[in-house]
C-alpha cells in the first residue's frame, strides 16, 4: 500500500494531533550511527557481507562500519568481553512482504549453524509487522520485519497517534496481511 494511501480514515487510532515542535537546545543535522560490539570482528565481517549482505569497511584495527540501504552506519567495536542485547535494544531489518519475512526465517534456520546464530524466534504479527527475531555470535540481536522502502518513515510521518497507536489490533500497514 502506498504511503499516501495512509490516512487517518485507515487506521483505527483516528486523526493525529499536531505537535509543535520546541525549540531544540542543540542544533544538530544528522543520527549517523550506533555502535555494536564484537567479540570477533573477522567473524563478524564475514557475517554483516556474506549473510546480512552489508556495506562493510574496516576503519581501525579495532572497528568495522556497516550500513545497508542508506547512508545511517552503525560502528562495530572489538570488546574484550560483552553483554547479550537485550530484545528492546535490536536492530531492524527490512523486507517489504510477509513472504520475504518467511524466506528469511527458512534462510535463517538453514544457516544458524554456520553463523552461531540463537533464540530465533518465529514470524508472527507482533508490535504491529509481521517479523521474527534472532541473536548472531556477538549476542547482538536483529530483527527481520515487512515494512516499506524508507523503513519507518512512512509511521513517522503520520505523526503523533492516538490510543494505542500502531500497537492497536486494526491498524493498517503497508505490507502486513492480517491473521484469519
Amino acid at each position: 500500500m502506498p504511503v499516501a494511501a495512509l490516512d487517518s480514515e485507515t487506521h483505527a487510532h483516528g486523526p493525529s494531533k499536531a505537535h509543535a515542535k520546541p525549540e531544540p537546545a542543540l542544533k544538530l543535522n544528522f543520527m549517523s550511527h550506533g555502535t555494536l560490539e564484537s567479540l570477533d570482528l573477522e567473524f563478524a565481517r564475514r557475517f554483516f557481507e556474506e549473510f546480512l549482505g552489508m556495506d562493510v569497511v574496516q576503519t581501525s584495527p579495532i572497528s568495522l562500519l556497516i550500513r545497508l540501504g542508506g547512508n545511517n552506519t552503525i560502528a562495530v567495536v572489538k570488546a574484550k568481553k560483552k553483554e547479550p542485547m537485550s530484545l528492546l535494544n535490536h536492530n531492524g531489518l527490512d523486507v517489504e512482504t510477509q513472504e520475504e519475512v518467511d524466506a528469511a526465517y527458512r534462510t535463517v534456520m538453514e544457516q544458524k549453524d554456520v553463523w552461531k546464530l540463537t533464540k530465533i524466534s518465529k514470524p508472527i504479527l507482533q508490535h504491529g509487522t509481521y517479523s521474527f527475531y534472532f541473536w548472531d555470535a556477538d549476542q547482538n540481536c536483529w530483527e527481520i520485519l515487512s515494512n516499506p522502502k524508507g523503513g519507518y518513515s512512512w509511521l513517522f510521518e503520520l505523526g503523533d497517534l492516538e490510543g494505542k497507536g500502531h500497537q492497536d489490533r486494526n491498524f493498517k500497514r503497508p505490507g502486513v496481511k492480517t491473521q484469519p
